[in-house]
């Protein structure tokens, strides 16, 4: 018999900032009852979700869902979309900006979801890792979004909000994953991650963050409105 291999342990993470479960768990809360709906990316099935995230890259998800009807009406299946005419596809969804890239990348998704998994997105971290276009973010996306499977996508928005939140206390998206779903519970770990991608395309943005405006703001150590410890 060959002999076992060991699994390679994670490494240790950073300390987590002092308070950071209690802001974790105050936060997924508030931002629970400010954003109901976790995606805004209108879809029916995971292979739609995947394009359409694919799209979302550099616009908005309203534009998204403008174009996505016309574009699954015309193509609804892997199938279909793999053997699109590029530029009929350019066409369709132009409004959403670099349509070039994004028509070469949503087929070629397609084409290896049809080569390597019958047309049907695998709902697995693994198999979403080899589909081109598909990032380790976006696959937590697909994952919970349209799986019903726990994952924490973590963009610049996620990476910027729990930094000035203290949740976390790195910039690296994988030890920040990690940090955040070590404090809150697994079934709030997507929604948790797409409606701080909402809140900080909103309110916490990345040169003028409205404070003044901000549901986190009596605890965010990072606000501006919060008043300063000894001071009234």
């Amino acid at each position: 018999m060959p002999p076992r291999t060991k699994k390679k342990k994670a490494p240790p993470l950073p300390r987590l900032p002092r308070g950071a479960r209690t802001r974790a768990l105050l936060t997924v809360e508030r931002l629970r009852e400010a954003y109901p709906a976790a995606t805004e990316l209108a879809h029916e099935n995971p292979f739609e979700l995947l394009i359409a995230t694919i799209l979302s890259a550099q616009t908005t998800d309203k534009m998204v869902n403008l174009v996505t009807p016309k574009l699954f009406a015309r193509y609804p299946t892997a199938f279909d979309l793999a053997a699109a005419d590029p530029a009929e596809v350019e066409a369709i969804i132009k409004p959403t900006g670099f349509f070039r890239l994004k028509s070469r990348r949503i087929i070629a998704a397609s084409r290896k979801l049809v080569e390597l998994f019958g047309g049907e997105v695998p709902a697995s971290m693994e198999g979403l890792l080899q589909i081109p276009g598909i990032g380790r973010k976006t696959a937590n996306v697909i994952l919970g979004a349209g799986f019903n499977q726990p994952g924490f996508a973590v963009d610049t928005h996620v990476i910027r909000l729990t930094n000035r939140l203290k949740l976390a206390s790195t910039r690296d998206p994988v030890k920040i994953e990690r940090q955040v779903c070590s404090m809150v519970p697994p079934e709030e770990w997507t929604g948790l991650s797409l409606r701080l991608i909402l809140h900080g395309r909103r309110v916490c943005n990345a040169r003028r963050p409205r404070c003044e405006e901000c549901i986190l703001n009596d605890f965010c150590p990072s606000s501006t409105t919060r008043p300063k410890p000894g001071k009234k």
